[in-house]
Parts: structure tokens; sequence; C-alpha cells
């Protein structure tokens, strides 16, 4: 555990991509098979693989317990260390510097032992003595990296595709399937063992374990958007809902959110649907709030079902869903990724024949050919109640987690970012004691820059449930504004945006405030600091315009 470490510093040392990848791919060859199949989950900064829906379930109030009772710290102390630091890892490094590990030597499988262990006992003062326990024996630096692989957040400039050509370095095997194989597996440590075997080729997608979803890149224009597919494109409304993969076998249905979470039990009423299908399958597609007289019921309405895991009677009859599928991934034992979306959708509409459910539908597509029939089916789109359109590439491939210019979305032109909370503070007035207050960031690279702060959108039943969730996921707590676990996404809209000292990204948010969570979106996927820029500069272009006359 102590070279896997010193790689990680490393590899946080240089900014170059190709010494990263060096450094890992030199690292994993010197190992033992078993134990570069752990070391390369663990450089993914999380404890297991994609694929596996085992957690942890150790957040930063149970180290803020642990490592004081290792290290002696006084809260103070702790404090002032993590205020230097902004990071658990290093704080942890810093403050159990002075302490002698425990013997034996730490090993990778003695990690990912405890991390299987922890993700099996339940409650704080089950995983307490465990968690204790694995930091006696590390050592500083150990330490600081068992601690970041916990709180999943590495930073040390090293993303899953890095590891990827690390594996097709090490191994000499070609890049392209080391990728494929990663992708159908969602498990990067197997990968790692086909490579060694030769067996890239092997790989195969598994039923019920999810793939990344083939994502969209924005346009601002019709125009845009048909720059693009000059030989014309697919049309399809974009549903106000969430992403989600259904997955189906026999009589066994499971449904999956982009952040790759089942939620099935969200959706009791589109198990048996799918079910009655035909054959085993992939779908992607979206989850919508959805009443057969009336069609999409708006986001806010379908948030009810987000944050009840097991819906009662009462509001499965208040909020029904439906799942509108747009794309077939897997049929019958058949992979169809790479086949072109007009095929792929082609058989799609031959399979949902079947089905009579209206919980169960086709997306309906248009082929366009100009901006003005771009136009009207956007108009379209708006006037029964859905986000935008998605404009898509007839001949395109499926390709996950990839964001190309294959899928295009043209939303409503209302400006928002999706961002994450990095701090909360407490409210005031009928809010005191509510944790109503939301700092936010963009990302940029590896790190989080905060570039405003909202308090209106959401409704008291969310604020009381977020005011749990961050006394549970806080990193510091600073009495009346707590620093907490970036994971709670939202999506914020706001008047403009101006330069800002106040925050580190540069920008501040002018009158900004939250239109939706987005449980649905994980914290990769929120909105960069160059796309801020990016809309900055085009609103300065706007106001000169506006000068002009």
């Amino acid at each position: 555990m102590q070279r896997f470490a010193e790689v990680c510093e490393a590899v946080a040392a240089t900014t170059k991509k190709s010494e990263k990848v060096r450094l890992v791919a030199d690292y994993l060859r010197a190992l033992p098979v078993e134990d570069a199949a752990r070391a390369a989950i663990f450089f993914t900064g999380r404890a297991f693989p994609r694929c596996q829906e085992q957690t942890l379930a150790v957040g930063g109030a149970l180290l803020w317990e642990t490592i004081p009772k290792l290290s002696g710290a006084e809260a103070e102390v702790m404090e002032r260390v993590y205020r230097k630091h902004g990071d658990l890892g290093a704080m942890a490094a810093e403050l159990l510097a002075s302490r002698a590990p425990e013997p034996p030597p730490l090993r990778l499988a003695d990690v990912a032992d405890t991390f299987e262990e922890l993700s099996r006992r339940r409650g704080p003062s089950q995983k307490l003595p465990l968690l204790e326990a694995i930091l006696r024996r590390a050592g500083s630096l150990e330490a600081k990296y068992i601690v970041k692989i916990i709180t999943t957040d590495l930073r040390i400039g090293l993303r899953e595709n890095l590891i990827e050509e690390a594996i097709a370095a090490a191994y000499q095997v070609p890049l392209a399937a080391v990728r494929r194989a990663a992708m159908l597996t969602g498990d990067i440590g197997l990968t790692l063992y086909l490579a060694v075997e030769g067996k890239l080729d092997e790989a195969r997608l598994r039923l019920f374990h999810p793939i990344g979803f083939m994502l969209a890149s924005p346009v601002e224009t019709s125009v845009e958007a048909l720059e693009y597919f000059p030989e014309g494109a697919l049309a399809e409304d974009k549903y106000d809902g969430i992403r989600a993969q259904a997955h189906k076998q026999d009589d066994t249905v499971k449904i999956f959110s982009r952040t790759l979470d089942d939620i099935t039990p969200h959706f009791p009423e589109l198990v048996a649907p799918l079910a009655a299908l035909p054959g085993a399958f992939v779908l992607d597609g979206e989850v919508v709030a959805w009443r057969a007289t009336t069609g999409p019921l708006p986001f806010n309405q379908l948030q009810k079902r987000l944050g009840r895991k097991e819906p009662d009677r009462l509001l499965l009859e208040e909020v029904p869903v439906a799942f509108i599928a747009f794309d077939l991934l897997f049929l019958d034992g058949t992979l169809l990724l790479d086949l072109p979306l007009v095929t792929r959708r082609a058989k799609l509409a031959h399979l949902l024949q079947a089905s009579t459910s209206e919980h169960v539908q086709l997306a309906s597509a248009s082929r366009i050919n100009s901006p003005e029939q771009l136009e009207e089916t956007f108009a379209a789109a708006l006037a029964h109640g859905n986000e935008g359109v998605m404009v898509k590439g007839p001949d395109s491939r499926y390709t996950p987690g990839h964001r190309g210019k294959q899928w295009l979305k043209l939303k409503r032109p209302l400006a928002t970012l999706d961002v994450v909370v990095t701090a909360v503070e407490y409210g005031h007035g009928k809010r005191r004691g509510l944790l109503s207050d939301y700092t936010f960031a963009v990302r940029d690279a590896d790190r989080l820059l905060n570039i405003g702060k909202a308090y209106s959108g959401l409704t008291d039943a969310e604020i009381l449930q977020l005011t749990e969730y961050f006394k549970q996921h806080t990193r510091r707590d600073l009495g009346f504004r707590l620093e907490v676990e970036p994971r709670v996404v939202l999506e914020v809209a706001f008047n403009n945006i101006q330069r800002s000292r106040r925050h580190e990204s540069g920008f501040a948010l002018r009158f900004p405030r939250i239109v939706r969570l987005r449980p649905d979106k994980p914290v990769e996927e929120i909105d960069t600091l160059a796309h801020v820029r990016s809309l900055f500069a085009r609103q300065r272009v706007r106001e000169e315009k506006e000068k002009l006359g």
C-alpha cells in the first residue's frame, strides 16, 4: 500500500498526462495480477468496480471522529489543518505523521478486504472499529490515500480513461480493446485481468450491470445544430425527466440511473410492463412523470417520487410515470452499439409493438432537413410540456460516456448551470435551524471552484431532507456554516454572469435561484469553468451589440 501511495503522489506531482500514464503503467506491470487489479480500481478513486452496487457508507463525520482518536488532535487543530489543505486525506496524513504504524505492513489486499467488510457492516458503531484498525496499521501517506478512496476524492488528475491507457501500455494491448472491455464490464479490475490473459475480445455486456450513457452536446440555435448534419438528422422530444437504462431478462427487470444506481424500487409500476416485453434487452430512455390523459407532468412532480425509494399507493396515483424509450443497446444476446441509430430505432420500434401499457412508450422521432423544420419541432416539443429537442445523427453509433457532436440537445433559451453544493448555511426566520443557503461550484479539471450561493427554489420538504443529509455528510463544521461532501447536484438559473474576486472561479452568478435538484446527474458531469467562460464571452458580445443599438 505504501508503494501505491507513493505512485499517487508522483502522479499528482506532474501535469503531463503521458507521464501519469507511464507512472501507473510501470507500477501495474511490476505487481502480481491480483494486486494490479486492486490497484487499478483504487486508482479510479473508488473502493469497488463501477459495475458493483457496493458502497462503503463512510461519510466525513465518521472520519472526523476516527482521526482524532488516532492522532490525539483537538478539534481546533483539526479545523486548522483541514483549512490548510481543504482535503480530508491530506489532513489525515499531517495529523498522523508523528505516529508509527502498527505492524504488519499494510498490503493492497488488506485494504481491499477492509473495504469489503466496511460495506457489509451497518451503522457508525459497527464501522468505526474497522476504520480505526486499518488506519492504525497505515503510515501517514497510506492513510492519506485510504481516506481519499473512502471519500471517492483522489484529486491526482487520474481519470478512468488514463487508467485504461496505462493498462494498454503496461500489457502491450490495443487501447480501443481496453476501452471497450471496460465499458462492457464496468470493471477496470476485470478489464486488467482480460488484458493480461489476452482475452479482451471475450468481454461481454453483463445484464443488470449498467454501462455508461451516451451524452449529448448543447447547441444554442437550430442553425448551429444542422451545421453538424448537412444531410439531415433525427429530432426527438427532450423529455423533462431522468435518464434511465432498463435491463430485462426472463421475469427480472432492473432500472438504473445515469449515476448507475439501481432505482427500480422508485418506479414499481414500470417493472411488469417492461417484463412483459419479449426477449432480453437493454433500453436507454427517460423516466417521466406522465398522465395518460394529459401527457408529461412537470419535473417537480417527478421529484416527489425521487425522494421516496418505495412510494406508497397514494403517491403512485398522484404522480404516475412512464418509461419513454429512445434507444436499444442490447437484444437477445447481441450488442447493438455499433449499429447505426436508425437501425437500432427500427429494432426498438419492433420490440415495443408488443407493449400495450401506457407505462412504456417509444419516443417519437422525425426526420428534419432544415433549421426551419427544427424550429417547428422545437416549438411543438415545448408545447407538449417537454424541455426541448434532441438532434441525432441517423448513422450515429452508441458511444457510452462520450459527449461528441453526434447527439445534440437544443433546450429552452433559459441560462442554467448544473453545479454541486460545497457548503451550506443555516437560514433565518422560518428557516432557522434548517440548512437552506447553498454555496455551489463548477468543475475545472479535478478542482471544484465556487461560483455562487442560492437559497430559493426548493420546497420546505426538500430543504428538510437536505438538512438531515448534509449533517451526515459534513467535512468541516464551522458552526453557522458547514463545508460538505460535494455530492448534491443542483440546476441553477441566473440573470447574468459577472467577474468576481470573491469566488475561486473568478466569476459570480447574478441572482441565482435553484431550478431543481439533479439526483440523476453525477458530479463528474456538472458544468465546467470553461463553459462558464464561454457563456460570459457570449454575454459580453450581446451587451456590446445592445450598446450599438
